[in-house]
């Protein structure tokens, strides 16, 4: 089955059809490095993870590009407060965003560009669309005139005629025509960064860069472009204008957006004091693994509620499939199968796939799993399962964290082989009933995250976040 996904363009869940057989174009919008992201940025993140995975998943040839803005008005501003170049300054937040993604186990795009590497691509852009009358210059500025695009709005569906035109998202202090224009080349200020240009010394538009950047690498038209929904008016309505202005074809056929988060029921704000960023929830001994695992747990066009019982909760989820699939892979090589679970992993297999391609219904793909792991315990813990099965089951989850990557579906491996001592003297301290020796090794082994129990078999050792 194919992939359908809500396309705010039309306001329907839509068959994603490639224009290139076989073939998605991507682009994403990426971070303004003034600062750490923080948990609302990285549900979107995720959320294009998720997409990206998922299109690779069901065999897609994938060319995904996410932008750098290095280049900005609070970066300048800010950049200029601590006495470095906008160069120095973005580093150290590009360089943190990075390992965020690592850190969440976010796949890096084919093509990251950075902003200020293709302010010759931006300007050519610039140039096309005064040839074709859409700009004005005021003030050393060059805008966009947005009356000059007849389509203006059809993303948003926005009434200009109701909306208020001083909360279009433009932070510059430049003088316009309409208030509702948008800059797309902002004329150099006092001891700011520049570039020399046609159209004077400056600096690009926020808006300007996502399409040069989109269409030097996707070409003028292309698949997907995504973001949250506080992008859709006016960044993402801008930049569908100026680019379809320019070429005169349509810029994005399917355009996706992630619902915004809220932290403990209130909107995140530092003065609530419930704004994070990854490092703070780092700091408080939770695991990044979690951290993904919530944000992509709920569906993207619905608000998520991010609270710390969430997150404990999301790590109790991980460890009830670590512990599940721990316990199949202890299933013997020849182990006869009693119980053949061939119906229920393809059960499982299908509900997993139709939620992915139910408009990336995540939840309803992560149940499909959970079901299975109650269906099958019983008969794993009553020796019903088989080699045939126990290898059904594992290649399942093998597939499913293709997508989410949050399980542990490798064999588990002591590293370190002082643990592997400390476990057989425990099991000698308990013969001889040092019970004392016996718990402190196990407090020992719990600290270093290896997690003792002791069964009628024997006893077990499985490693916990």
């Amino acid at each position: 089955m194919a992939l359908r996904l809500y396309n705010t363009l039309t306001h329907r869940v839509e068959e994603l059809a490639p224009l290139r057989p076989g073939e998605v174009r991507m682009y994403t919008c990426g971070p303004t490095v003034y600062h750490y992201a923080h948990i609302g940025n990285l549900r979107t993140f995720v959320f294009q993870d998720l997409l990206r995975r998922t299109l690779l998943y069901k065999g897609l040839r994938l060319t995904h590009v996410m932008n750098i803005t290095d280049v900005e008005d609070k970066i300048i501003a800010r950049a200029r407060e601590e006495g470095v170049s906008i160069g120095e300054y973005t580093e150290r937040f590009t360089r943190a965003f990075l390992e965020d993604l690592e850190a969440l186990r976010i796949q890096r795009p084919e093509i990251m560009p950075r902003a200020t590497e293709h302010i010759e691509e931006m300007l050519e852009l610039i140039g096309r669309l005064k040839e074709q009358g859409h700009t004005y210059q005021q003030d050393g500025s060059t805008y966009f005139r947005i009356a000059s695009f007849e389509d203006y709005g059809k993303l948003s569906r926005v009434d200009l005629s109701q909306a208020d035109p001083h909360t279009a998202g433009e932070e510059d202090e430049y003088g316009k025509e309409n208030p509702r224009d948008f800059a797309l080349w902002k004329s150099r200020r006092p001891e700011e960064a520049y570039w020399e240009s046609d159209f004077g010394e400056g600096r690009p538009g926020w808006h300007i860069e996502c399409s040069a950047m989109s269409m030097k690498y996707l070409g003028e038209s292309f698949d997907i472009h995504c973001g949250g929904v506080d992008l859709i008016f006016p960044h993402h309505e801008n930049e569908i204008a100026q680019s379809e202005a320019a070429t005169g074809k349509p810029f994005v056929k399917h355009w996706v957006h992630a619902a915004h988060l809220i932290v403990e029921g209130e909107k995140m704000s530092k003065s609530a004091g419930n704004f994070y960023t990854l490092r703070d929830l780092l700091d408080q001994g939770h695991s990044p693994v979690a951290v993904r695992y919530l944000l992509a747990s709920v569906h993207y066009r619905r608000q998520l509620n991010f609270t710390m019982a969430g997150l404990e909760q999301a790590q109790a989820a991980l460890q009830r499939v670590d512990d599940f699939l721990l316990r199949v892979r202890e299933v013997p090589d020849g182990a006869d199968d009693e119980q053949p679970l061939e119906d229920l992993v393809a059960r499982a297999r299908a509900g997993f796939e139709a939620g992915l391609e139910d408009d990336l219904n995540t939840s309803e793909a992560l149940a499909a799993l959970f079901t299975l792991i109650k269906e099958v315990y019983p008969d794993l813990e009553a020796g019903r399962v088989g080699s045939g099965g126990r290898d059904e089951v594992l290649r399942l989850f093998e597939d499913a964290n293709r997508v989410f990557d949050t399980f542990r579906v490798e064999e588990q491996t002591l590293d370190d082989a002082r643990i592997e001592v400390l476990i057989e003297e425990r099991e000698e301290a308990r013969r001889r009933r040092d019970f004392g020796r016996a718990d402190g090794i196990r407090d020992e082994l719990t600290a270093r995250g290896i997690l003792l129990e002791d069964t009628k078999e024997g006893t077990r050792w499985k490693k916990v976040n």
